[in-house]
């Protein structure tokens, strides 16, 4: 017998000790007196004793009964208070909220967001783990992980914060000095900023792959993305980046978005809070809902792109 099953027949046992009749059992539960009869019997099979002694006029439980009685009372009001205990956890925004993401995207859009709501929860504390690695919810004990691109599939949930595309600009200065990426196949006329890990396929590599070398033209390579975008902003060349990167440069005039002949369309990905529980807790339904204000949708990147506020 499954320990579910066991438990549920635990209670009716005490509530027919207590009431003394099946048949009050039944009428307190909605259900016919053979059914409390059975849960009775399926628990006296499983115990191997005999639990009440039955008469036409009383039930009365037997000495097995009164110990089991005595006993079940108290495991049915620990597991009560122990429910009670982890759903008041669950429903309460505090304790630690344990975050991976990139360290740009946690340097531009979470940390900004966290003042407000550890605020508005005096008891909630973060742990953000800033990294390029592809951190795993499940084996690192991570409440959740932000995850940038298509989704594999996996074990995991997750839901969308926004959408992302890539974006090919440089400063203006650079173009009045380099002249304009009229096409891809122009690129050996320019400098370029690039993901220094090679065997990245973000960044030029994704659109050249191992062309990127013939062209000898990449200039500067780092593994940050600010790093790239500042580079970019000060004049050393053209960068590809993704928008939530670039888009509030594009939109006040420190980066021109580029629109080379050759170069592929952008595909829209997304950006994905993903996080090992089917059931968020209520501290990451907070964070979850601090971060999207605090983004925007669409999100401020896009507004700032299309001029807008």
């Amino acid at each position: 017998m499954s320990q579910a099953r066991t438990m549920e027949n635990l209670e009716v046992f005490v509530d027919t000790v207590r009431t003394g009749s099946f048949s009050a059992v039944a009428r307190r539960r909605g259900v016919a007196v053979s059914s409390v009869a059975r849960q009775i019997d399926a628990l006296e099979e499983e115990l191997k004793a005999s639990l009440f002694t039955r008469s036409t006029r009383a039930m009365r439980p037997t000495d097995a009964g009164e110990l089991l009685f005595r006993r079940a009372v108290q495991i049915l009001s620990d597991l009560a208070d122990a429910r009670s205990e982890v759903s008041s956890v669950e429903a309460a925004v505090e304790g630690v909220l344990r975050v991976s993401c990139l360290p740009t995207f946690g340097r531009r859009y979470v940390v900004p967001c966290l003042a407000k709501l550890l605020q508005a929860h005096p008891g909630l504390s973060v742990e953000l783990d800033l990294t390029e690695r592809l951190a795993d919810p499940t084996t690192e004990r991570l409440d959740l992980a932000i995850r940038f691109g298509n989704l594999p599939d996996s074990a995991l949930f997750s839901s969308r914060l926004a959408d992302q595309a890539y974006v090919v600009c440089a400063a203006p200065d650079y173009l009045r000095r380099q002249g304009p990426l009229q096409a891809l196949d122009a690129l050996d006329n320019h400098r370029l900023i690039d993901k220094r890990r090679s065997q990245s396929p973000l960044g030029w590599r994704e659109v050249l792959g191992e062309d990127l070398l013939q062209h000898g033209c990449c200039v500067f390579e780092a593994d940050d993305f600010d790093a790239q975008r500042q580079a970019a902003v000060d004049g050393v060349g053209i960068v590809r980046l993704p928008d939530w990167v670039v888009g509030h440069d594009i939109g006040r005039g420190a980066l021109v978005a580029l629109h080379p002949q050759g170069l592929p369309a952008a595909e829209a990905t997304g950006i994905h809070l993903v996080r090992a529980l089917p059931r968020p807790s209520a501290r990451l339904k907070a964070f979850a809902a601090a971060l999207t204000d605090f983004v925007g949708r669409p999100a401020s990147w896009q507004r700032a792109m299309n001029g807008e506020a």
